[in-house]
């Protein structure tokens, strides 16, 4: 087959990927000279511990095994095994932690509860005051400023791929055909657009009541940390934002302790990991309502330095960068993507919201399923 791929954030690439997989070819075609959009904007967290029980966590665990096994094939991506901790401070937070590893499927996710010692021997970067924390064992990272890259180089070895950069896909020109903006058709057996949060132009037209949103979100990123953070951090206000710690512990949380002003205001939790040259990157906000702001706030960023350095009982490192990003999510949040046929012979798969990184391997092999390559 000939299978026509448009956009090369970590969705689209993974479409790309499954193709060539399976012997296909691929002409992947991207506005940007490379990705510039969520996919290199994220944690690169491969995240199992918050995602909601059933098709989502199948999906996320089935991913984290695609993820290590492509990563062992390409290094470049910096695929680690890593796990994550969420802290906890007080006996509140603790017992929404405890009620998470009582779910059944809490052995698949590697859950354990730990106390501040045990927590210190996975990650003795942790020097701060806390009562424990929750282990999650099958989470993971990759770098996502050079994994899209990385991928395509090994793509590109293959001989079945061909990457054509600053083009913008126009108009559906027939079955599995499609034209962009330099006014070349590019035809195939298979076309899809794995556009991200560019949900205006060409994807209104071939679908005008998509039911997804755009989400925003801030992130800032140290000098090196000088010494290793063994695993992802989270803090307890990340129960309050996945959906696998609902439960009535997270109830009685959610009405006794109330997050900071700022983390309120803005959605917040905090994430962190470690990039491969020691930095941490540190998020994140959520802002739903559009128009978006076109800069970002430091009240964040304040607020996630102290949490950060309340945890690691350190001063934080120089930030030395800061952004915002926009990713596209299902309206209807249990959904893990929007995959529809938009035309004939064009499938439409976007919205995976903060899944994206974490689950698109999988997502990306479910469409080659399905449509039978």
């Amino acid at each position: 087959m000939r299978v026509i791929v448009v956009g090369a954030g970590v969705l689209g690439t993974m479409h790309a990927w499954h193709a060539v997989e399976r012997g296909h070819e691929v002409v992947h075609i991207e506005r940007e000279a490379e990705a510039r959009g969520a996919s290199v904007r994220n944690f690169g967290q491969i995240w199992v511990s918050g995602r909601a029980g059933g098709e989502e966590l199948d999906t996320a665990l089935r991913a984290r095994e695609l993820w290590e096994g492509i990563g062992a094939r390409v290094p470049g991506l910096g695929f680690r095994a890593i796990g994550s901790l969420t802290v906890v401070k007080n006996e509140a937070e603790r017992a929404v932690a405890e009620a998470a590893t009582r779910r059944p499927d809490a052995a698949a996710r590697g859950y354990k509860l730990l106390d501040a010692e045990e927590a210190r021997g996975i990650n003795p970067a942790l020097r701060g005051d806390f009562l424990g924390a929750l282990w999650c064992e099958r989470d993971a990272a990759v770098e996502p400023r050079v994994a899209q890259r990385e991928l395509k180089q090994a793509l590109l070895a293959s001989g079945r791929y061909t990457y054509l950069g600053g083009r913008e896909v126009r108009d559906v020109v027939g079955e599995a055909a499609v034209r962009d903006d330099h006014g070349d058709i590019h035809r195939g057996d298979a076309v899809v657009l794995c556009t991200g949060a560019w949900l205006s132009g060409l994807v209104r037209e071939l679908v005008p009541d998509l039911p997804v949103r755009r989400v925003r979100l801030q992130m800032m990123q140290t000098d090196p940390l000088g010494e290793p953070l063994t695993t992802s951090v989270a803090d307890a206000d990340s129960f309050r934002y996945y959906p696998a710690y609902g439960s009535d512990a997270l109830d009685a949380l959610n009405a006794t302790q109330a997050q900071a002003p700022t983390a309120a205001a803005h959605k917040m939790q905090l994430l962190m990991v470690q990039r491969a040259d020691g930095g941490l990157t540190i998020g994140d906000t959520h802002e739903y309502e559009t128009p978006f702001a076109f800069d970002t706030v430091e009240e964040p960023y304040e607020h996630l330095t102290g949490v950060v350095e309340s945890i690691l009982g350190r001063p934080l490192p120089r930030i030395r960068h800061r952004w915002a990003g926009v990713y596209a999510q299902c309206t209807d949040t249990g959904r893990v993507v929007h995959r529809e046929q938009a035309s004939d012979g064009v499938w439409l798969v976007t919205g995976p919201g903060g899944r994206g990184m974490t689950c698109s391997p999988a997502i990306a092999e479910k469409t080659a399923n399905e449509l039978g390559w």
